[in-house]
């Protein structure tokens, strides 16, 4: 057992204000850097995987070829980014959304598993001409939503957001990278 002596106990009294300051400003040293590190992670864990703006598109009202709306997008033009299309996100901005590209003009299928915000599906044919309106799809539905006609195009944008700016079979997208 260690006993202190009146001596020892002055001295590290007189360490303890310089003690109690380098705590405290490593505390808050470590916390704010935790912080600003986190604050991605933290926003990127309560949204979902981050949106990469790649381009920018616009629906255009059929015959008049008047825009309706732009929004920048994200595009998914392979088999993985198709795949992974926006499950596991959780918020999109309404002024953003995601273009999915095929290679060929055919039937297409999409489904809602592990996707949490409910959607609008655009589907285009290749002249960029929609074809079909998927208004509001069931968040991790694994419902089989079919373009019902050939379609080399699929704008997924938030769930009402077809509606709001009148948005109609018959219109039109075009988009740049």
């Amino acid at each position: 057992m260690h006993f202190r002596t009146s001596e020892s106990w002055r001295e590290s009294a007189s360490m303890l204000p310089v003690l109690l300051g380098l705590s405290l400003f490593l505390i808050f040293t470590c916390v704010s850097i935790g912080y600003s590190q986190g604050e991605g992670n933290a926003s990127a864990e309560l949204q979902g995987p981050a949106f990469k703006a790649q381009g920018q598109l616009v629906f255009l009202k059929h015959g008049s070829g008047t825009a309706l709306k732009m929004i920048t997008i994200q595009i998914a033009d392979n088999n993985a980014e198709r795949a992974e299309g926006l499950m596991w996100r959780k918020y999109m901005p309404e002024n953003e959304g995601m273009l999915f590209i095929f290679g060929d003009q055919e039937l297409l299928t999409f489904w809602m598993k592990n996707t949490y915000i409910p959607l609008d599906m655009v589907f285009a044919n290749k002249k960029g001409e929609i074809v079909r309106i998927y208004r509001d799809a069931t968040p991790l539905s694994e419902a089989s939503i079919s373009s019902n006609s050939p379609a080399q195009y699929v704008v997924e944008v938030n769930a009402g957001f077809c509606a709001k700016y009148g948005i109609n079979v018959g219109d039109k997208i075009e988009f740049e990278r």
